[in-house]
């Protein structure tokens, strides 16, 4: 008997390695990029990136942020249940109200970064376009509800983290009164 316990306890032993080797061998998930943190006349929320699917579009709007671009611009859309978006600079002018929706910064992402990983979840922070993906320039908006309708054709960049709460209450005409990079 004991010699069959001592043939069993090594093949259990490679039993639990062989199962315990997928768990390590799997890749571990890509970090998080920059949280942008977006105050608004509503609050603020955060929303962190997603530089290892995204990394045109993450360094882009970073370069945005950076160099205050999304200061004093309006939240030119809001749709209950689908999204709030923002990133016209003509927002800042009420005088041209009509062509909200219609500018950027002149400088087009190039390159549409659409995975099957980032989703339009609840909260997914995803970049606008006018029918080219990678066309998008600095408009984004976010989800206020899952959309699957959306994914395929449009970048997700982020999710917001924090302030869900604040992004659910926002109206248009809103004022994003500053954005910056935690």
């Amino acid at each position: 008997m004991l010699s069959r316990v001592r043939r069993l306890v090594p093949s259990l032993a490679v039993a639990a390695l062989v199962l315990a080797v997928p768990a390590f061998a799997q890749a571990p998930a890509a970090p998080a990029g920059p949280v942008i943190v977006v105050e608004t006349s509503r609050g603020v929320f955060e929303f962190e990136t997603y530089p290892a699917e995204a990394p045109k579009t993450v360094a882009r709007i970073v370069e945005l942020v950076k160099q205050r671009f999304y200061t004093g611009q309006r939240i030119h859309r809001v749709v209950p249940g689908f999204v709030i978006q923002w990133g016209d600079p003509q927002t800042r002018d009420m005088t041209k109200k009509d062509r909200w929706g219609t500018g950027g910064s002149g400088k087009p992402v190039g390159v549409a970064e659409i995975t099957k990983t980032r989703t339009h979840v609840l909260g997914a922070v995803a970049m606008a376009h006018a029918g080219d993906p990678a066309k998008a320039d600095s408009q984004m908006y976010v989800t206020l509800a899952p959309v699957a309708r959306l994914n395929g054709q449009y970048t997700v960049f982020g999710k917001v983290i924090s302030g869900m709460d604040v992004v659910q209450k926002i109206q248009a005409e809103d004022v994003v009164k500053r954005m910056t990079i935690k």
